[in-house]
């Protein structure tokens, strides 16, 4: 035998030696205790195995001849247990002959050292199969940690799909509130402005002068007005929120000429100037949305243009391979902060505000993006506005 290494008094694991030599035993025992493992002995199998049984060690040195229950048999049976099934048994044996060691391989062992044995040689493969048996452990810990990770993950899917299926619910009413309430809303504003015009005109027909009283009407159909725009917008939300539409090529002059119709008579209060482009590039979208982007923009733009309004709509392809649709105005233009807010849900600077169109720029923005597009504005004080979508060609 050859001198083993400096000893390492750090305790590196439990090791069982069976063997029915107690010399052999012993000098097993001692080197290995030296090197810092903790040691316990068995002379026999049937004690070997009660050992296994009350505290399983972390590798076993075995003989194989022994009286009464041979190595290959306790290896045997100490595979056939989930306890100790995957404790690394290393056979020590003074037979050498191949079918010997293909028969420990066999029944489990993971490696056979033959006598007599090297301590630096016994040392080494103790290590090694300790070092193996730690990393299998931390693996089978990994696996157990990783499957429970993964259960808490399609837990945490389940709940979220749950919560998902809620809110999509909570929506669908909410959506349903709204069109209900919009419905509702729209009838009594309808009959205020019809009910306030056939005033007017008795009014008329009085062939009395009663500016204070006309001015109150006209403040009331002013009003009524208003709140007969919040409500289409309101049924315009909802329709967007739910709808799904398929986008086609668009006829954008069409388009375009169909909500100049729709607002000559505001073109013709504000005495406006519209240039319109002869031609139109092709975009994707969904036309009856897109003719409430451009009314809700032209609109905006008579009313907040200049004196008069001129208003050039216009088209430009961009590299990403989406087209701008524009909307250049001459007012008074906008601040940095009140671009940074006009398009936020139910916000818009302080005059449109005032006017009810706040929430209209909201549906513009949720319309294009639904669409696959964006909007924005540029602007300068003085300089009047840009304001634009796009959509994909």
């Amino acid at each position: 035998m050859d001198h083993p290494p400096e000893p390492d008094i750090q305790a590196k694991g439990d090791i069982l030696i069976v063997d029915d030599t107690l010399p052999n035993l012993r000098v097993l025992s001692s080197m290995l205790t030296e090197q810092g493992y903790e040691v316990r002995g068995a002379p026999n199998a049937q004690m070997a195995l009660m050992i296994v049984e009350a505290e399983p060690p972390d590798l076993i040195l075995l003989d194989i001849n022994m009286p009464g229950m041979n190595g290959y048999e306790l290896c045997e049976q100490i595979k056939a247990k989930p306890k100790s099934r995957d404790i690394p048994v290393i056979f020590i044996s003074a037979l050498d002959e191949v079918l010997d060691k293909v028969r420990a391989f066999s029944v489990g062992g993971v490696d056979y050292i033959t006598k007599p044995f090297q301590i630096a040689e016994v040392l080494v493969r103790v290590r090694n199969h300790l070092t193996i048996r730690s990393l299998q452990r931390q693996l089978q810990q990994t696996n157990v940690n990783l499957q429970q990770a993964n259960a808490d993950l399609q837990k945490a899917n389940i709940d979220l799909l749950e919560s998902n299926l809620a809110l999509q619910a909570t929506n669908q009413e909410l959506d349903a509130f709204a069109r209900t309430l919009a419905h509702d809303l729209k009838n009594p504003f309808s009959s205020i402005i019809g009910i306030t015009d056939q005033l007017k005109d008795d009014l008329a027909q009085l062939q009395t002068e009663n500016p204070a009283a006309l001015k109150l009407l006209e403040q009331i159909e002013r009003g009524g007005q208003q709140g007969e725009r919040v409500v289409d917008n309101l049924l315009l939300l909802a329709w967007v929120r739910k709808g799904e539409v398929e986008v086609r090529p668009l006829d954008m002059a069409a388009i375009v000429r169909q909500v100049q119709t729709s607002l000559a008579g505001l073109i013709e209060t504000y005495q406006a100037e519209l240039i319109v482009p002869p031609q139109w590039p092709v975009a994707l979208g969904y036309a009856p949305w897109l003719e409430e982007v451009w009314a809700n923009y032209i609109s905006n733009g008579l009313k907040f243009g200049g004196q008069p309004p001129r208003l050039e709509l216009g088209a430009t392809p961009l590299a990403s391979g989406q087209i701008r649709f524009w909307v250049r105005d001459n007012g008074v233009g906008l601040s940095l902060d009140e671009q940074t807010h006009l398009f936020a849900d139910f916000a818009s600077v302080e005059e449109i505000q005032a006017d009810g169109q706040g929430l209209g720029l909201a549906i513009v923005r949720r319309i294009i993006e639904k669409l696959g597009g964006s909007v924005g504005v540029e602007s300068k004080q003085g300089q009047g506005s840009l304001f634009y979508f796009t959509l994909p060609s």
